[in-house]
C-alpha cells in the first residue's frame, strides 16, 4: 500500500468502540497519557457493543439446559442461539457441531483427546504453542519453518507422502501467524492434507478476528479461535467442526451435562449414556456469558464488515512500515518476506535494545503497550532470530538486563479498534528511543524490566 493510498482510507473505516478508549496512564517522566493497547495478539479489548449486550444480559441470567425457570429457558435459548450464530460466522457445514470452550488452546487439546488410535499429527515449528503442544498421546512430526507459501505445501505434501503405515492423520495449522502476522495458505494446505488421506485442523486464533473464515471455502476440518482475541471478554473459546471424531471419543471432560442417562449397576458400577451433540464435551455448567460474548463479537464484526475492517487494518500495517522505514536499527521477522500479506501483527528487534527494556521504555514513557519476548512461539522467534534452537527463553520478558543481549523480540499489534493516533505515537516513540535513548533508568526485577524509581 503506497503512502498516497494510505490517505484515503481513514475517511471510510473509523476504528470500532472497544472498552478502555479514554482510560489514562501515568507516565514516569511526569504527567498522564490515553493508554494505547498495541497488544491485540495476545488479548484484543472488548467491543462496546459486547459489552452492553452483555450488560444488558446480566439481570436474565440464568441456569442453562436444567431448569424450568422462565430466566433459564430465556439463558438456554441464548446459549443454543449462539451456538447458531457461530455456526454462520465461520460458514460451517450441515452437520458440523460448535462447541464452547475457555480458549484455543482448550479447543486443541480437546481435540486431541479425541484423535483416534494410531493418529499421526503433523505440525509446523512455527505454531503457536497452543497448536504445537497439545498432541501428547499422537505421533508428532514437526516439520521445519517454510520460507514461503508454496514451500509451506511441498514440505507438508512430502511428509504426508512419506509417512508409514497409513491411518488417520492430522495437520495443525495456523491461519496468521501469532509473530508475523502472515498468511498462511490455508486452502491450499487443506487440499495436501486430503489427498493424502488427512484431516486439517486451522488455528484461527490471529485470522478470524481479522479476515472472514469459512470452513466450507477453506475445506478445513475444524477450527479453533478464542473469544479474548475477537473482541470479547476472557474465558470463552470455540471448536467447530467436523463430529464424528467429537461424537466417538470420550468426552472431554466427564460429568453432568455430557451424560445422556445414568443407571447403577448390581455391583454397585454405573452405566453412562454419553450424549453425541455437542454438549458431550461440554460437562457442567457452560459459560452462557462467554459464549453469547463470542457470538455478539461475531455480529457486530459482520455487521462491520470484514472488507472495511482489513482495508483500515492494511492501512494502520502500512502506516508503521513505512513510518520505520528510514530506521535502519528496526528489523521486523518476517518468514514469507516483507510483502507477505498479514494481518496486522509485526514482530521486530532493534540493534543495540534488549527487547524488554524498549518495550519498558514504550510503556513507562510513552503510554503504548506491546509484548516482548517468544511469543508462546518458542522454535519460530528462534528460527526468525536465528538463535540456537535450545537456548533458553521464555514467553515472556528475557532475563537479560537493560542493554544486554536480548534473544526475544518485540510485537506491536493492533485490530479494528486501533485509532491512528495510537499508530503515530507509536512510530513517534521507536524513532525517538532509537536517535535519543529512554529518559529513564530502568532495572530488572522478577525477570521483567521495569522503571527504577529508586533514583
Amino acid at each position: 500500500m503506497s503512502v498516497s493510498t494510505l490517505a484515503t482510507v481513514p475517511s471510510v473505516c473509523a476504528p470500532l468502540p472497544v472498552l478502555g478508549r479514554d482510560v489514562t496512564v501515568p507516565l514516569v517522566t511526569g504527567g498522564e497519557v490515553t493508554y494505547a493497547p498495541l497488544d491485540y495478539a495476545a488479548s484484543a479489548p472488548a467491543l462496546q457493543r459486547v459489552w452492553d449486550d452483555v450488560a444488558a444480559y446480566a439481570p436474565y441470567y440464568g441456569s442453562v439446559h436444567r431448569g424450568a425457570g422462565y430466566l433459564s429457558q430465556l439463558s438456554t435459548d441464548l446459549f443454543e442461539n449462539a451456538r447458531r450464530t457461530v455456526a454462520e460466522f465461520l460458514d460451517c457445514r450441515d452437520g458440523d457441531q460448535v462447541v464452547f470452550t475457555r480458549s484455543t488452546t482448550d479447543s486443541l487439546n480437546l481435540l486431541a483427546a479425541a484423535l483416534p488410535a494410531g493418529c499421526q499429527v503433523f505440525v509446523f515449528e512455527t505454531e503457536h504453542h497452543a497448536a504445537l503442544l497439545p498432541w501428547r498421546d499422537a505421533r508428532v512430526t514437526v516439520l521445519d519453518a517454510p520460507r514461503g507459501p508454496r514451500q509451506a505445501v511441498e514440505t507438508l505434501e512430502r511428509a504426508l507422502a512419506e509417512r508409514d503405515p497409513l491411518g488417520p492423520a492430522l495437520v495443525c495449522v495456523t491461519g496468521a501467524s501469532n509473530v508475523t502476522g502472515e498468511l498462511w495458505p490455508v486452502r491450499e494446505l487443506a487440499a495436501a492434507a486430503h489427498a493424502h488421506g488427512a484431516r486439517i485442523v486451522l488455528d484461527a486464533a490471529q485470522l478470524a478476528p481479522h479476515h472472514p473464515v469459512s470452513v466450507e471455502d477453506l475445506d478445513v476440518d475444524w477450527v479453533a479461535f478464542s473469544g479474548h482475541k475477537l473482541y470479547a471478554p476472557f474465558g470463552s473459546g470455540v471448536l467447530a467442526g467436523r463430529a464424528d471424531w467429537l461424537r466417538e471419543a470420550e468426552p472431554y471432560l466427564a460429568g453432568g451435562g455430557a451424560s445422556r442417562k445414568v443407571t447403577r449397576r448390581t455391583d454397585g458400577g454405573v452405566d453412562v449414556e454419553w450424549h453425541d451433540s455437542a454438549a458431550r464435551h461440554e460437562a457442567g455448567s457452560p459459560n452462557v456469558i462467554g459464549a453469547y460474548a463470542v457470538a455478539s463479537a461475531c455480529k457486530a464484526l459482520t455487521e462491520a464488515g470484514f472488507d472495511t475492517l482489513v482495508a483500515r487494518e492494511q492501512y494502520l500495517v502500512a502506516k508503521v512500515r513505512e513510518g520505520l522505514a528510514d530506521v535502519p536499527q528496526v528489523r521486523f521477522l518476517s518468514l514469507f518476506g516483507d510483502d507477505a500479506p498479514r494481518v496486522g501483527v509485526l514482530s521486530f528487534v532493534v540493534d543495540g535494545w534488549n527487547s524488554s527494556h524498549f518495550a519498558a521504555a514504550l510503556s513507562a514513557e510513552y503510554g503504548i503497550g506491546v509484548r516482548d519476548g517468544l511469543f508462546c512461539a518458542h522454535p519460530l522467534v528462534r528460527t526468525l532470530l536465528g538463535s540456537d534452537p535450545q537456548t533458553q527463553g521464555e514467553c515472556g520478558a528475557p532475563e537479560a538486563a537493560p542493554g544486554e543481549k536480548s534473544l526475544n523480540a518485540i510485537r506491536v499489534s493492533f485490530g479494528a479498534g486501533t485509532p491512528d493516533e495510537h499508530v503515530e505515537r507509536f512510530v513517534r516513540a521507536v524513532k525517538e528511543l532509537v536517535t535519543d535513548g529512554a529518559r529513564w533508568n530502568y532495572r530488572t526485577e522478577d525477570g521483567r524490566c521495569v522503571p527504577d524509581r529508586s533514583a
